[in-house]
């Protein structure tokens, strides 16, 4: 069996990945902390976390040997002629869940999904966000990211969520926001699984609340935002809320979204890539070119950073998410902007991509961003002129006047985009691309089957 990723044309694991502790120091914080039981986890095409749960005494032959599982009833894996596969941990990722310390001292590693035949599974999004990172490469880069991921807090009555925010406070507020002792348990328990928080604080609607994690390598971070949700729900729930990143929760307020930063550092020196201070934005020649991919894909993306039917709900004018196509400084009513530094520390340069809510698979999104990115690099694709200006107050003239497209409006139309784009194909692979479609195509095909009480209490009567 493979112990570990392999990656191509010469370019070292521990580069694109960085270090892995050895077995021997997992297993001796495995007794230092007295961990009984570990869960070996990844997820499934659709971001949810999936876990299988093993004493910690054979934790030593589970890291030679992996731990077999059937992938029929996950979704987006195998069918069930062709289910079995096995989990290899990434010893990276050991953290022991501060809620289950005491007489069941569980961790939790996150693990690579294999194929029996040893060759990496290609519905593994981990894996599949690992290939684009070994095309990167082969260019001389690593990615950098980070994602800002917003959810509210609901009230609970008698264990049902109640369809009520946990408080009425705003962006920032402090006097009004019932929350601050929770974001701060959060904080701590994110903390002692290995993730370093770097603020947190109250959004613009009621209930709705945000913390900012390290910025670092793509895999880990996107292990850190899978993280990231289950501990917020858990600890949520230890208070008597609920924790939710649904998108849009709630008519007529602001909804999640989970903006993106991101940035090139070289793999030779770790300079970042995304710098020209020479330019009057400060970008890069590969910078602009990396913009411009994410612009020319950026309806092609909507299908794997946007993936709900609610995620269109969010992705309406008049509520802070962007919807046009086009990039700027400060605009934030664009869908790319280039956020300001602060001293002159032209290393912190990076773009943010607005448009993705935090319901995204984040191994998939930031594989399909990374892709759009590369091919605007590799064919050397022209970047669009800034639109400063606010686009929410453009006309349809306007957007036709200034070549700014706009997203798609719905789930349908975005999927429609998505196989349309020859790149997202090709960044997702045909086994997780096909499997994404089937299961959005089923979701809308039953929206579209659905009466809501918006359409009786409007047409009832009426018709």
């Amino acid at each position: 069996m493979a112990t570990d990723i392999k990656t191509m044309n010469g370019v070292s694991r521990e580069a694109i990945l960085g270090a892995q502790p050895s077995k021997e120091e997992i297993l001796k914080r495995v007794a230092d902390e007295g961990v009984q039981f570990v869960n070996l986890q990844f997820t499934d095409v659709m971001g949810m976390v999936k876990s299988v749960t093993i004493p910690a005494s054979i934790l030593d032959h589970i890291i030679d040997g992996g731990q077999w599982i059937d992938g029929s009833s996950i979704a987006g894996f195998t069918r069930i002629a062709e289910s079995d596969m096995y989990l290899m941990p990434d010893l990276s990722t050991f953290a022991v869940i501060p809620w289950e310390r005491g007489e069941f001292t569980t961790a939790r590693i996150i693990c690579w999904v294999y194929s029996p035949n040893g060759d990496p599974f290609p519905g593994d999004p981990r894996g599949v966000l690992l290939r684009q990172l070994e095309r990167l490469a082969q260019l001389g880069y690593t990615y950098k990211t980070g994602p800002e991921l917003e959810f509210f807090l609901f009230t609970q009555e008698n264990g049902e969520i109640a369809p009520l925010p946990h408080d009425r406070g705003g962006y920032f507020d402090l006097s009004t926001d019932l929350a601050g002792t929770v974001r701060k348990d959060m904080v701590k328990a994110l903390t002692e699984m290995g993730i370093d928080v770097e603020a947190s604080h109250h959004e613009v609607a009621s209930g709705q609340h945000e913390i900012d994690f390290e910025y670092g390598d793509a895999v880990p971070t996107c292990d850190r935002a899978v993280t990231f949700k289950y501990v917020l729900k858990a600890i949520a729930q230890k208070h008597g809320l609920h924790a939710t990143f649904m998108p849009k929760p709630m008519e007529g307020i602001n909804g999640s979204g989970m903006h993106c930063h991101q940035s090139f550092a070289f793999l030779d020196g770790g300079k970042n890539a995304f710098v020209d201070e020479d330019d009057a934005y400060g970008l890069s020649k590969t910078a602009k070119h990396f913009i411009a991919g994410q612009l020319a894909h950026a309806r092609g993306m909507c299908g794997v950073i946007a993936p709900l039917v609610n995620s269109y709900r969010r992705l309406v004018p008049g509520f802070e998410a962007p919807v046009y196509v086009a990039w700027a400084r400060t605009n934030r009513s664009a869908l790319i902007r280039v956020p300001a530094i602060r001293g002159g520390n032209t290393a912190a340069t990076r773009i943010e991509l607005r448009c993705p809510d935090p319901s995204c698979n984040p191994y998939l999104g930031f594989a399909a961003m990374l892709a759009a990115g590369i091919d605007g690099i590799e064919n050397e694709l022209p970047l669009p002129e800034p639109v400063e200006e606010n686009l929410y107050h453009f006309t349809d003239e306007d957007l036709k006047r200034r070549n700014v497209p706009v997203l798609p409006a719905t789930l349908g139309e975005a999927v429609d985009e998505m196989e349309k784009d020859p790149i997202i194909r090709q960044a997702l692979g045909d086994h997780v691309f096909d499997r994404l479609v089937e299961a959005q195509r089923a979701e809308w095909g039953e929206f579209r089957r659905h009466v809501s009480q918006w359409e009786r209490d409007r047409y009832l009567e009426v018709y």
